[in-house]
């Protein structure tokens, strides 16, 4: 199969037609409004639905309203229309409707700038709305898996009656690079649970449960999902981990050039290895804890373009068995190579 020159964004939107998705609600910003673009294109030649709400929040409801009637869906945005999502997104969650958000954060707080960052990690993998919910996330680091986990977000999603989210940076967004892009994906799930618009179709989709007693049980069985799902599919990659006595951990771009970075460092002898979380909820945290436990790794290395976030669940992971360094940019700021290796011999 020939590969296809193309910007991450674009290959959202493909990979998410691949997977059977046929209605795309959103509101374009930098830097995602490629997928916006393209799904204006791409949705309505193949027989799907594309609308550009008035807001953020409009299409976060609209994308409510198509997965409580069985539809695969998605929306995407950037940091501070995810921001506008959040209520959403909660919403969802609590009402167990599957689709796929996309977000392809930029520089922050507020509207901050349309540089690449890293700083939405927090909202979407610890639930920034109300409510004790969790997101399936993924974090793609090249524009081939912006396709592929796109594909798997929206398996993830039906398979667990889950949000998931795609987290990429803005870089990883706007980056061309060559796709090959799969077989469409040729069977979805029925979902009997949905509203059908036929006569024996009298299910009620909605998140509130009045009664305390029965609210507490809904969020007891969403949190047994939620324990599922860590059990099941955790992903990460791993790279010259075997041997490794400094483990260094980011994801996105930031694990592209943590890739250069550790192999600048075995060439002055340095044994180090990066490990890359894929899913960042569930997080990688019982293979950074087996990491630990090892008597030949000495310490590890986070980066991140935030003022620090992933580095709390590598800290819980870690449990104070080794040290646990971090370097952080931000402003739409990314790291040299050049920079993370004196950053780390300093702390050495």
């Amino acid at each position: 199969m020939s590969k296809v020159l193309i910007k991450g964004n674009e290959a959202v939107v493909r990979g998410a037609l691949l997977a059977g998705c046929k209605n795309f609600f959103g509101y374009p910003i930098t830097p995602a409004s490629e997928i916006a673009e393209a799904a204006a294109y791409y949705f309505p030649l193949l027989g799907g639905t594309f609308l550009q709400a008035e807001s953020e929040i409009g299409a976060i409801n609209m994308v409510y309203g198509a997965a409580s009637s069985a539809f695969r869906c998605m929306t995407a945005s950037s940091s501070p229309g995810i921001s506008l999502k959040m209520e959403g997104i909660s919403y969802l969650a609590g009402a167990e409707l599957p689709c796929v958000i996309i977000d392809i954060m930029r520089g922050g707080p507020g509207l901050g700038n349309i540089a690449p960052e890293q700083s939405d990690y927090n909202q979407i993998v610890k639930g920034g709305g109300h409510g004790n919910y969790r997101l399936i996330t993924l974090a793609p680091n090249s524009a081939q898996e912006m396709c592929d986990l796109t594909m798997l977000a929206f398996e993830l999603s039906d398979k667990y009656r889950n949000p998931a989210v795609v987290l990429a940076d803005g870089i990883i967004g706007q980056m061309m690079e060559p796709v090959e892009f799969p077989e469409p994906l040729q069977h979805i799930p029925d979902r009997p649970w949905a509203l059908k618009g036929t006569a024996d179709s009298h299910h009620l989709v909605c998140s509130i449960e009045l009664e305390p007693d029965r609210l507490e049980e809904h969020n007891q069985k969403l949190q047994a999902k939620y324990a599922r799902i860590s059990e099941h599919e955790t992903r990460s990659e791993c790279i010259h981990c075997e041997d490794a006595e400094h483990i260094f951990i980011g994801y996105g771009v930031v694990s592209r050039i943590l890739h250069s970075v550790i192999e600048t460092l075995r060439a002055e002898g340095i044994k180090a290895g990066l490990l890359r979380p894929i899913t960042l909820f569930p997080f990688p945290s019982p293979q950074i804890t087996a990491f630990a436990d090892e008597k030949r790794v000495k310490s590890f290395f986070v980066c991140e373009l935030s003022a620090g976030q992933m580095v709390d669940d590598v800290r819980l992971a870690v449990n104070g068995r080794k040290p646990v360094h971090l370097h952080t940019r931000m402003g739409g700021n990314v790291p040299s190579v050049k920079e993370i290796v004196e950053t780390f011999k300093a702390s050495q």
